[in-house]
Formats: structure tokens, sequence, C-alpha cells
């Protein structure tokens, strides 16, 4: 089974743009699907995470924000 992770993000946001790079590059070392979702295309994503993001989540619970966790990541895959 494929475990899925979301990152919420901004457009133009070079913070989002580096830790969805760094993802896409970890996706088959650790064999992830990943949902991108742009939080200005939703009032109600943009009220919760504003100007946290990027935010990567897995299954609901925050991995991190601003910039990617590898040892955070790791842990959730049960590497670290």
């Amino acid at each position: 089974m494929t475990r899925q992770l979301t990152v919420y993000h901004r457009t133009g946001c070079h913070l989002c743009e580096d830790m969805i790079a760094q993802l896409l590059a970890l996706q088959q070392q650790f064999g992830f699907s990943l949902q991108q979702l742009d939080i200005q295309d939703d009032p109600e994503l943009e009220a919760a995470y504003g100007t946290k993001v990027p935010v990567l989540l897995a299954d609901g619970h925050e991995i991190c924000h601003y910039f990617l966790d590898q040892v955070a990541l790791s842990r959730y895959f049960g590497t670290g």
C-alpha cells in the first residue's frame, strides 16, 4: 500500500517549491504519493495555514512546515 503525503502550498512561494522538489526527489526512496494543495484555492485552508506554508502532512498529522524535516519524514516511514 502506497502512503500518501499532502503538502499545502502557495503558488509563487519559494519555500513551497523547495519542499515539493525535495519530496519529489525522495518519492521513489520512500514510495509515497504526493498530493499538492494550493491553499489559495480554498478559503478554509488559507485561514488555517496562512503564512505557515509549506506544511507537510501524513494521515492528518503535521510532519513539518517551512522546511522539509528529513528526520521527521524518516521517522514517519520507520527508517529513522
